[in-house]
């Protein structure tokens, strides 16, 4: 731990517990309900008044932790595929842009049907319908004009080794300036532990707009990452899958590729920083860890704090454990720790960011600091009083870095606008 005496930053808040683990209720009405309402993260192409009628059957069955995820997704997939029917009959009926939104509405119903991991048969059917209707949605919005395709590319794992998946997927965006003699810069969206490339997807317009590609991927054992998740040099492999990729897609170009991680995603952008170094002109770490968010300490509290569900369950199953948790906490810091397996000191890095809230209760803002005392120097910035990823400050923050990085003149805030999701049927 990084805080005077040995103590994590927020070591004072380790025992409290957030209200919103007291039921799916207060989740709702202390955490959710507002960013369901906005339409931004978890909630990216969602509808408020889709949830609410959830909310009030979760509420008379008296729904609370520890949820049952063979049947909670059935809470969830009536309204999903109720909104994919209405989508279907919009389509049929030739309202493209009422279709679009309604495919875009059920992926949001079917996201958090499986959130935030895939741990039931359930959940893995959600998890196929939510990529099924985005597509589907994305397709639509792009017919109607003013917005480029988003692709799903199926790429090759070239260097997959036996017992890992076939093909890397990914989504990917092309803006509509890029061409062979002008290729554009491209943004590698590293996804999280819950919000994968289906829901990522939200920021692929406003890069669009400003002229940069994008491609999303999940993180291994999370979406559809073929990459082993307890194998330490698995995302090494599909990372370099991945850059040889774009390396071979002459409307990228590959001088100008940065990587962003997101959450879970942080440790891996960090982690690529090393590995990759030569192949990249930047990486970020948003909200990411590297050591300490491995701590058995750290992972005993973590399930009652910020995460809106059991933090060291979902990252158990996350690493490869399944419902293992106990063995997680055990042998993850062994495992894992960027610090442990020489990550961190070795020589060589591309040019680094490290953005996060230095209240953080999911991943110790102690890592941060950590990755700043070993190997090459870093850039950081940090979010006072705010928790993890230091929203919404540090978005305008990595933004307007990204923009430096590739010698963009763009305005953060305008780009910013294109993340929310407003309905306009009923």
């Amino acid at each position: 731990m990084a805080a005077p005496g040995g103590k994590f930053f927020i070591q004072e808040n380790l025992k409290k517990t957030a209200a919103h683990h007291e039921s799916w209720e207060q989740l709702w009405l202390t955490k959710w309900k507002f960013p369901a309402t906005m339409g931004v993260y978890p909630f990216m192409f969602a509808a408020a008044k889709d949830f609410e009628p959830i909310l009030e059957v979760m509420k008379s069955k008296g729904m609370k932790e520890p949820y049952d995820w063979e049947t909670y997704p059935d809470f969830f997939t009536p309204k999903a595929e109720a909104l994919e029917n209405k989508a279907k009959e919009a389509e049929a009926a030739g309202k493209t842009e009422e279709a679009a939104e309604y495919y875009l509405r059920s992926s949001a119903v079917y996201r958090i049907a499986r959130f935030p991991a895939v741990r039931s048969k359930k959940q893995e059917a959600a998890w196929t319908k939510c990529k099924e209707v985005v597509l589907k949605g994305f397709k639509l919005k792009a017919e109607i004009g003013g917005y480029a395709p988003i692709h799903e590319v199926q790429i090759p794992h070239k260097h997959g080794i036996e017992g890992e998946g076939k093909h890397l997927p990914v989504f990917h965006q092309l803006p509509d300036s890029a061409t062979k003699e002008k290729p554009a810069p491209c943004v590698v969206i590293i996804t999280g532990l819950d919000g994968y490339r289906t829901e990522l997807a939200v920021w692929s317009e406003g890069w669009r707009r400003n002229g940069v590609a994008v491609v999303i991927l999940e993180i291994p054992g999370t979406g559809d990452s073929p990459a082993a998740p307890k194998d330490i040099k698995s995302p090494d492999r599909a990372f370099s899958t991945l850059l040889d990729w774009i390396d071979t897609q002459e409307k990228i170009d590959s001088k100008k590729v940065c990587a962003w991680g997101f959450s879970t995603g942080g440790y891996y952008a960090i982690r690529l920083a090393y590995t990759h170094h030569d192949r990249l002109a930047g990486s970020i770490s948003l909200g990411g860890g590297t050591h300490h968010m491995f701590d058995k300490e750290w992972l005993d509290e973590v399930n009652h704090l910020e995460y809106p569900f059991d933090l060291a369950n979902t990252l158990a199953a996350k690493w490869g454990y399944g419902s293992d948790v106990e063995l997680f906490k055990k042998e993850a810091s062994d495992k894992f720790s960027l610090l442990k397996d020489g990550t961190l000191d070795q020589p060589e890095c591309a040019r680094l960011l490290l953005v996060n809230g230095t209240k953080d209760e999911i991943f110790p803002l102690d890592d941060s600091y950590l990755a700043l005392l070993h190997g090459p120097p870093k850039e950081a910035r940090f979010v006072p009083d705010k928790k993890h990823m230091g929203e919404p400050e540090s978005f305008f923050i990595i933004l307007k870095w990204i923009y430096k990085l590739f010698g963009l003149e763009a305005n953060p805030g305008v780009q910013m606008s294109t993340i929310p999701f407003k309905s306009q049927f009923p």
